[in-house]
């Protein structure tokens, strides 16, 4: 199945021209002329990678994505401006994007890019695939399982993937929103203290002492996050 790329510009040449180019390499183009069209379509189609203009009608690049990197922290990223200012390349890098243009470019230079960043994301995600381990816990994303003392622990798939988005990103600190709508979608409908439950659940099977976790910590006032150093 062809890769999907996001392309976000209010100018219509623009669009256009990198919608052909990208084309011709195989990929699937999706397009939107403001952040507004930009979020419904990466919430609807959850494309590989975005390439996003920062000066938009509507909502602006910088808006855009620090509304998606509130919810999605591993969508790969382009920034495209016409401004150029090292201060608007550094903004853009702690919004988290992997990459950065300036107008004018080639749309070669452009496809290239996305190539290099997609086969990065490609080998990351193989990695990540491993089983990896923290002192008497050992995990695998890719059978699902999860060992404690070498004895392998029942949860549910919540649990696992609550569990798996955690130990992937240690020290990472994640607001309860984040987790929610990563592990159980933007659109879950259920009790907002869905979260606080099943972080409970992992304690009372994985933790010594669910009262006092040494792994599963709480960041009090933001989320929570896990401690440990992957061996």
């Amino acid at each position: 199945m062809a890769e999907k790329i996001l392309l976000v510009d209010d100018e219509e040449p623009i669009l256009d021209v990198c919608s052909r180019y990208c084309q011709k390499e195989g990929y699937t183009v999706l397009t939107a002329h403001n952040g507004e069209e930009a979020i419904e379509i990466w919430r609807r189609e959850k494309p590989s990678l975005i390439v996003l203009d920062l000066m938009m009608p509507i909502k602006d690049g910088w808006e855009t994505a620090e509304e998606i990197r509130s919810v999605d922290e591993d969508v790969p990223m382009i920034m495209l401006t016409a401004l150029g200012q090292e201060k608007d390349r550094l903004y853009g890098l702690t919004l988290g994007a992997d990459d950065y243009l300036t107008k004018p470019f080639s749309p070669r230079e452009l496809v290239l890019r996305i190539k290099n960043i997609l086969r990065r994301v490609s080998r990351t995600a193989r990695t990540e695939q491993e089983t990896v381990s923290f002192g008497e816990w050992e995990i695998s994303s890719v059978k699902r399982e999860m060992l404690l003392s070498g004895k392998p622990v029942e949860l549910t798939a919540k649990e696992f993937d609550l569990l798996w988005k955690l130990v992937s990103h240690p020290s990472q600190v994640f607001s309860r929103s984040q987790l929610l709508e990563q592990i159980w979608g933007y659109d879950f409908e259920g009790d907002g203290n869905t979260v606080n439950v099943h972080i409970r659940r992992l304690r009372e099977k994985l933790e010594k002492d669910p009262s006092s976790p040494e792994r599963i910590k709480t960041v009090w006032g933001i989320g929570y996050k896990f401690e440990g150093e992957a061996q």
